[in-house]
């Protein structure tokens, strides 16, 4: 398994889980990306910290990625290489070239190819998006299965004139947000955002929002949990707004579904999603959602039944879906106990997902 994923060791429960199941189907090598400082041992685990300081360090990682797939090859010989993304695939092939083995090359779609660079980071990684589009028709047409997780990402597949191999979610460790019942909503108004503050989440738009909202909501709150690129955007929204907004750049899993269970909705307004793990894990909790009707959210949330969808890009019309859904408990109510009937298709064991895995691993390195 490849990418550009960052693992610390000892993996963390839900992980170790994942991977303990994988383990009783498949011999499991990952080949990914470790923090600066971080430690631990895994033999399954081959972790390259960073190459290069700073903004050099991606291009970094994927500049020696090939090298490195094509040793991993030569020396363990694998059946089949899980790659996930366009970019890294592209690179992963390469390597296989220069290692002159046969090993079999399966691409893990989980969204938008085109996100990586166009909504994520900095003004640098977008001016190589006509480059990453390219890597990604390369990898889509040469890879020897592709494996989606929605049919949104099966959609974006077709598109590119190839079939997915198979389509299920991956693993989401979603205990903790089954441990206990959902509670009901708190008095006060509350929508939560969780998620990187990256240009594809669209905090620029949410920020623009709430401006709007919050005036037409006495008492209500908008919580924010994530970091990244936009940070400076978020701490604007603060100052401007300080009784209305409060803002934590991270929390462990079991304080998001605490954060949820303290919300009356959550919002996602995103400009891409592949699929949307927080939806799920706010479905769990009881919680509708108020989000862009883009990419795979409208696979899990429909529209005035479990959730408000909004075209994306439209602060105005996310700025009325808060209102409406924070000025009206039943409303509220309503989402909510729909979204948790609607949480059932996507739960799923670690064991389930690891069977799937090695059938996705049996049906590729069997073909002729």
């Amino acid at each position: 398994m490849v990418g550009r994923t960052r693992y610390t060791l000892p993996l963390d429960p839900s992980l170790a889980r994942k991977f303990d199941a994988l383990g009783r189907q498949l011999e499991v090598r990952v080949l990914a990306a470790r923090p600066a400082a971080a430690g631990g041992h895994d033999p399954r685990f081959r972790l390259f910290g960073p190459a290069a300081p700073g903004r050099l360090e991606g291009a970094a990682f994927w500049g020696l990625l090939p090298f490195r797939v094509a040793r991993e090859l030569r020396s363990w010989r694998p059946d089949a290489v899980l790659s996930q993304g366009g970019q890294e695939t592209a690179l992963v092939l390469l390597g296989r070239a220069l290692s002159g083995t046969a090993t079999r090359v399966i691409m893990d779609v989980h969204g938008d190819p085109g996100s990586a660079t166009r909504l994520y980071g900095s003004r640098l990684r977008r001016a190589l998006a006509p480059l990453g589009d390219l890597l990604t028709r390369v990898a889509i047409h040469r890879a020897d299965g592709v494996r989606t997780i929605s049919a949104y990402t099966s959609d974006l597949v077709r598109g590119y004139g190839v079939e997915p191999t198979a389509t299920f979610p991956a693993f989401m460790d979603l205990d903790p947000f089954l441990a206990t019942p959902p509670t009901a909503p708190p008095n006060r108004p509350v929508a939560l955002f969780v998620g990187v503050l990256e240009r594809y989440k669209a905090i620029d738009i949410l920020a623009e929002a709430w401006r709007r909202a919050s005036p037409r909501v006495p008492g209500a709150e908008l919580r924010l949990v994530g970091r990244g690129t936009m940070t400076a955007t978020v701490e604007r929204l603060v100052a401007d707004l300080p009784h209305s907004t409060h803002w934590v750049p991270r929390v462990p899993t079991p304080e998001v579904a605490r954060a949820l269970d303290e919300a009356t909705v959550l919002v996602l307004p995103s400009r891409s999603e592949g699929l949307g793990r927080v939806v799920i894990e706010a479905f769990c909790r009881g919680r509708g959602v108020v989000a862009s009707r883009v990419g795979g959210i409208p696979d899990l949330v429909e529209d005035g039944v479990s959730g408000l969808l909004v075209p994306p890009g439209d602060a105005g019309a996310l700025a009325d879906a808060l209102v409406r859904v924070l000025t009206d408990d039943e409303l509220a109510l309503g989402l909510g106990r729909a979204a948790r009937m609607a949480v059932e298709p996507w739960l799923a064991s670690p064991d389930d997902y690891a069977l799937r895995m090695r059938e996705l691993v049996d049906d590729v390195v069997g073909r002729p």
